[in-house]
């Protein structure tokens, strides 16, 4: 049971809804940092667009055996991960800030690398260490948020049930190649 007590005083709640009314969805009752959130989910944003960027060029480079089914399942990444994107920056601005999509400092501020790759499985392989990446750095911001941002939180939740979806998919993608370049 929580030590704070649940707040039912009608009067109250339409008290607090009234002050601050400019800054939107966020009320007195939002405990965490914003500052902090707004930088963390910024960085989020720069990793998965760094993610869009090294996808897409995966999609187009990808050849030889395998490469249709590989450069598909690259795009249909890619258009996940700008999703993801799109999601966190409506809500930096939800949260009254500014989503950073200069490309100006992307890579320095992603978590994960823009990595070209040489051949198939080293795509496949740098796509699994960056979604290795993100899975660590959403499950560091969940944790951080506990239950201080509840909507922020369950958001990257989703987004990370997504990014070990793509773990896992890279990983069985690598293991199916490996027999068919010999190695």
């Amino acid at each position: 049971m929580s030590s704070r007590p649940f707040l039912s005083d009608t009067k109250t709640l339409r008290e607090r809804a009234r002050m601050h009314i400019q800054q939107g969805a966020v009320t007195p009752g939002y405990t965490a940092d914003r500052t902090v959130v707004v930088e963390m989910l910024n960085a989020a944003l720069a990793t998965e667009l760094v993610c869009v960027l090294r996808y897409r060029r995966h999609h187009f480079m990808a050849q030889g055996i395998n490469s249709k089914s590989l450069a598909a399942e690259f795009l249909e990444h890619s258009v996940q991960e700008q999703g993801h994107a799109d999601q966190i920056a409506a809500r930096i601005v939800q949260l009254g800030g500014e989503p950073d999509f200069s490309p100006e400092g992307l890579a320095r501020r992603s978590h994960a690398e823009y990595a070209e790759g040489e051949d198939l499985a080293d795509m496949i392989q740098e796509n699994l260490v960056a979604e290795r990446i993100a899975i660590d750095s959403y499950g560091a911001m969940i944790r951080y948020l506990g239950n201080d941002d509840p909507t922020t939180r369950r958001m990257l939740e989703e987004i990370l049930a997504t990014e070990e979806q793509h773990a896992d998919e890279l990983a069985n993608l690598l293991k199916e190649l490996a027999p068919a370049q010999g190695g």
